[in-house]
């Protein structure tokens, strides 16, 4: 006779609480559900990378076929050597992961234990929150402040078990940043004991002059990592593949919890080969910068309020009486994909990726004719 068993009472506490991570709607589920062509469906929903790939990542790719029997480099050394010659720092203080998010799951399972803490700000990325609750530990959500970090609120939020501090810049979904001064003003109120995680996931992009580049800020302070990605710039998110930057004892710490080979041998490869392409990157930006001006340009023209971004998407209110689900499900029946943003305390907006120009013409186009 078979017993049955209750899963969920034997699974671990913090994992039972969860709820998967939602990522944007994949464009043959919605082909699927409203009988749309893939081909006529335009997803701006997951920050993604609107230009394809590096055509010299397709060639590197190519070149590992041929060896797809063979477990990939496991210490990714070309990669780490390529990295620290072109951020000037040493191969051991990296530390590579499957998309900058396994750094997040790094550094949480090192320090984090039942009963801890680790801070964040309102509107952060979902993911610190679902890391610190799979270790049982505590998420003090600091509020908000124009919708970006209140850096002297989240420090003085720090209490005797706070282990970690995530502090995105520029943030995602509002697109907010905070400037040199003010991350280093924090960094200097933060205790030694407590890991400041920096995750820079939309680094490539921003332009102002007074924005800080944190791995310049490393050598000062050695609770300091530092994640960036291939997933947005570099054009390579479906091969996940990102990093962290620290000191060389952190990286060792972290690279103890790392599984073995969670970086394949094909994102090794694209990752240094567009790493090495300056040109890809810099077309990548400039469609960024171009698509960015048209839509808050169009939005303005439409009435419609923004949080003003430097990273590769925006988010924008709906129109006073307006429902944002309504809005998002309209646009998936004229086959616009964006992302609703209700489960990061932002009911009243939408976010949107940029795309091309002709996704970008796509979208407004379908907005208007939704909420027209």
């Amino acid at each position: 006779m078979i017993v049955a068993v209750n899963f969920s009472e034997l699974a671990v506490e913090g994992v039972r609480s969860l709820r998967p991570y939602q990522p944007g709607k994949p464009i043959d589920e919605l082909a699927r559900e409203l009988g749309l062509k893939e081909s006529d469906i335009v997803k701006l929903a997951s920050n993604e990378n609107p230009m394809g790939p590096s055509p010299k990542a397709l060639e590197a790719i190519k070149a590992e076929l041929a060896d797809l029997t063979r477990y990939p480099d496991g210490a990714g050394f070309v990669l780490k050597k390529t990295l620290s010659e072109k951020l000037s720092i040493r191969p051991e203080q990296i530390t590579l992961g499957n998309g900058s998010s396994d750094i997040l799951d790094f550094i949480v399972r090192v320090f984090v234990n039942d009963g801890d803490n680790v801070v964040f700000s309102q509107h952060a990325f979902a993911i610190y929150g679902l890391v610190a609750k799979m270790v049982g530990a505590e998420s003090i959500v600091t509020p908000a402040k124009d919708f970006g970090h209140d850096l002297d609120a989240m420090a003085a939020d720090i209490n005797d078990r706070t282990r970690i501090v995530f502090v995105t810049n520029p943030n995602n979904p509002t697109g907010t940043w905070n400037t040199r001064d003010e991350l280093v003003n924090f960094l200097n109120k933060v205790p030694e004991r407590v890991i400041v995680l920096l995750d820079e996931a939309y680094f490539e992009y921003v332009h102002e002059a007074d924005y800080p580049d944190g791995i310049s800020l490393l050598d000062n302070y050695p609770n300091l990592v530092v994640t960036r990605t291939f997933s947005k710039a570099y054009g390579l998110a479906s091969l996940r593949v990102g990093y962290g930057v620290s000191s060389p004892e952190l990286a060792d710490l972290m690279n103890r919890v790392r599984p073995p080979f969670n970086v394949d041998s094909f994102a090794l490869a694209a990752a240094n080969a567009t790493l090495l392409d300056e040109e890809y990157v810099k077309e990548s930006i400039a469609l960024n910068d171009a698509g960015m001006a048209y839509l808050t340009s169009a939005f303005s023209d439409m009435g419609l309020s923004y949080i003003p971004s430097v990273g590769n998407f925006i988010s924008f209110k709906v129109p006073a009486g307006v429902n944002a689900m309504d809005v998002y499900n309209g646009l998936l029946r004229e086959g616009v994909i964006v992302r609703p943003v209700a489960n990061y305390e932002m009911p009243e907006y939408l976010r949107v990726s940029i795309g091309t120009e002709a996704e970008n013409q796509t979208f407004i186009s379908a907005l208007k004719t939704v909420l027209s």
